[in-house]
C-alpha cells in the first residue's frame, strides 16, 4: 500500500543509511527493521530491502533460519501518518497493490522468526504474519488497525490470519480494529509466544540457533513449502506430496546421518543443502528465484 514516510527522513545517518540490516553469524540471519526514530515505519525503500535480505537468506546455504525484527523499543509502527488525510490517497489503479512485495517470508526455503519486541501496529502486525513463527513482547501494542483508519488488512492478512487462527478469531482481529496485547495475542494463537519484551529477541535466536544445529535443511525447506502451500493442499493431496518428499529425501546422506547423530548422543553434520538438493520439480513456486 502507499502508506510510506518519505524514503531516508527521520532515519539515522540520512537517507543514505540502509532502512533493514542483515547479519548472518552461526547459521542466522537477523533482518532488522532500522528507522527506530519512527518506530520503524514502512516505507517503499524499506520493502525493497526487506525483499533484497529475504533473497539473499534463501539462497545462502550458510544461512539455516532468519529472525526478523525491529530496531530500537518497536517491530514496525506501520503506516507513517504525518501525512495526515492524505496518507491513504487515491493510488493508481494500474501501479497499486495492496500486497506490494514480490519476495515474502514464506517465500524463504528456511523458517521465518519473527522477534516482535514492541509494537506491531497495522502493516507490522500483518508484515509479521507472513513469517513461520512469531514470538512478542507481552506488552506490546499490536493490531489490524486499518479498518479504524477508513481502508482495511493489507499484505494478504485475510489468508495469513485466518490460517494461523481461524475465521472467527480472525474477524475479530480485522473487523474490530482494535489494539491487541502480545498476551492477548498469544491467547489468540496469532503468535507461539508472549514474553517480557527484554526475552523476545534472545529467545527467537534460541529458537533459530536450535533449527540451525539440529534440523535437516532439506527437510524442513519441503515441510515449510507443504504448509505454505497455495492454494491448501487437500488431505490426498498432502500425501502425494509427503510420499514423494521422502523418496527425495530417505536413502541419502542426511536421512542416515539423523539416526547416526541421535544414537551417537553427537550434533549431526547435514550435507544435504537446500541450494543444490531441494526438490524444485516438486514445488516450483518455492525459493525467492524469479
Amino acid at each position: 500500500m502507499s502508506t510510506d514516510a518519505p524514503d531516508g527522513a527521520d532515519t539515522p545517518g540520512g537517507a543514505d543509511a540502509p532502512q533493514v540490516r542483515l547479519e548472518v553469524a552461526d547459521g542466522v540471519a537477523v533482518v532488522t527493521l532500522d528507522r527506530p526514530e519512527v518506530l520503524n515505519a514502512f516505507s517503499t525503500r524499506m520493502g525493497l530491502e526487506l525483499e533484497a535480505a529475504y533473497r539473499e537468506c534463501d539462497g545462502r546455504d550458510d544461512v539455516r533460519a532468519v529472525v526478523l525484527t525491529g530496531a530500537g523499543r518497536a517491530f514496525c509502527a506501520g503506516a507513517d501518518l504525518r501525512r495526515g488525510g492524505d496518507t491513504f490517497g487515491a493510488p493508481d489503479p494500474a501501479d497499486f497493490r495492496s500486497d506490494p512485495f514480490t519476495v515474502h517470508a514464506w517465500d524463504v526455503r528456511k523458517p521465518v522468526i519473527a522477534a516482535i519486541n514492541g509494537h506491531a501496529i497495522g502493516l507490522g502486525l500483518t508484515l509479521a504474519l507472513q513469517t513461520d513463527i512469531r514470538l512478542v513482547a507481552q506488552d506490546a501494542k499490536c493490531g489490524v488497525v486499518q479498518t479504524r483508519r477508513g481502508v482495511l488488512g493489507d499484505l494478504r492478512s485475510h489468508w495469513t490470519l485466518v490460517r494461523a487462527v481461524g475465521q472467527a478469531r480472525a474477524a475479530e482481529i480485522l473487523l474490530t480494529g482494535r489494539t491487541f496485547s502480545g498476551r492477548e495475542l498469544a491467547d489468540l494463537g496469532a503468535v507461539s509466544r508472549a514474553l517480557p519484551a527484554p526475552e523476545v529477541l534472545p529467545a527467537a535466536l534460541d529458537l533459530a540457533r536450535d533449527i540451525a544445529v539440529h534440523t535437516a535443511p532439506v527437510s524442513v525447506a519441503v515441510s515449510k513449502a507443504i504448509l505454505w502451500a497455495d492454494p491448501a493442499p487437500s488431505g490426498a493431496e498432502v500425501d502425494r506430496l509427503e510420499r514423494l518428499a521422502h523418496l527425495h529425501l530417505m536413502g541419502r546422506d542426511d536421512a542416515r546421518e539423523g539416526p547416526l547423530a541421535f544414537l551417537e548422543r553427537r550434533t549431526p553434520e547435514w550435507r544435504l543443502t537446500v541450494g543444490a538438493d531441494f526438490p524444485a520439480d516438486l514445488f516450483p513456486d518455492a525459493g525467492t528465484a524469479p
